[in-house]
């Protein structure tokens, strides 16, 4: 599927570096790790705006355009694709989609509804051709959420898959996630150690963290592999969305404070006063070395 994006990639990627974020690594797993998984935006990459793009919530864009800029990309973008309306106006379209769809599953009951972003630029764009509408969706990700490996990505799994301890993924997550492995790494994630079982994304099972429902997956598909909760291992950037479900899941946890952009510490949630993770990061390769030999 990369070929059909690649231009994309090529077109609206430069490099990024992580932002220090002033916390020391520390601690240590307090089981064995058999399995690490990971988020993706903030974590295994750089996001430029801390998040998917501002999916999540069907909230106003926070586009940084001191850090990039936005307007041109997206006047050009519109102008290619034949659309008139103005950033405000298509972004006030996109939010009002995905809320709509939002909507429509809290109330089948789904605490935390997932859209597939290609069909909501399908509706927006009033077209029945998907691959115009998943190119649409992946220049708009790109040029308001830039992103690029968090340094020592590859070295960390390598070593990480090398000691023979399944990896997977619990990330919110779209189509064009996985392309991302393979635009910067020249691999699909599972030819980089993951398990395709363990790579469970939000638009693939309609929920979206913090829902407890992907981790709950994620935690019975180890089941089979004789893994226990316990010793597994999940690495994220936020204390709401990544911590607090793994931990409730019953999954060790390890902190990624490596980037201010997309550290999500929530200091002023209450809920989050019980929830300490066992590790600590600032750089991936900290993770093989944390969970040790022993642990391997």
């Amino acid at each position: 599927m990369l070929n059909h994006f690649s231009d994309l990639f090529q077109r609206h990627t430069h490099p990024l570096v992580p932002i220090p974020t002033g916390l020391k690594p520390e601690g240590a797993p307090e089981y064995p790790v058999k399995a690490v998984l990971f988020d993706v935006y903030g974590t295994l990459f750089i996001s430029a705006s801390g998040d998917l793009g501002g999916i999540r919530d069907a909230g106003p864009f926070d586009i940084n355009d001191d850090e990039h800029d936005t307007s041109a990309a997206l006047l050009s973008l519109t102008k290619s694709h034949g659309v008139s309306s103005s950033r405000e106006k298509l972004i006030k379209a996109f939010v009002k989609a995905v809320k709509a769809d939002h909507d429509r599953d809290k109330k089948q009951g789904i605490d935390f509804p997932e859209v597939r972003i290609d069909e909501i630029w399908a509706k927006i764009l009033d077209t029945s051709d998907m691959t115009t509408a998943r190119r649409f969706a992946l220049e708009f990700e790109l040029i308001i959420n830039p992103v690029y490996p968090m340094p020592g990505m590859e070295e960390a799994l390598g070593q990480i898959g090398n000691a023979g301890i399944r990896m997977g993924i619990i990330s919110n997550a779209q189509f064009y996630t996985p392309l991302m492995f393979d635009y910067f790494c020249g691999k699909r994630p599972e030819k980089m150690g993951f398990d395709p079982d363990l790579c469970i994304y939000s638009y693939r099972c309609g929920h979206a963290k913090p829902s407890p429902v992907l981790f709950k997956t994620a935690a019975d598909r180890l089941l089979q592999y004789g893994i226990n909760r316990k010793n597994v291992l999940f690495v994220g950037n936020d204390m709401r969305n990544d911590m607090a479900p793994a931990k409730t899941c019953g999954f060790q946890t390890a902190l990624f404070a490596g980037d201010r952009r997309s550290l999500r510490l929530r200091r002023d949630d209450p809920q989050l006063n019980d929830i300490d993770p066992e590790i600590v990061v600032t750089e991936l390769p900290q993770i093989p070395a944390k969970i040790g030999p022993g642990s391997m």
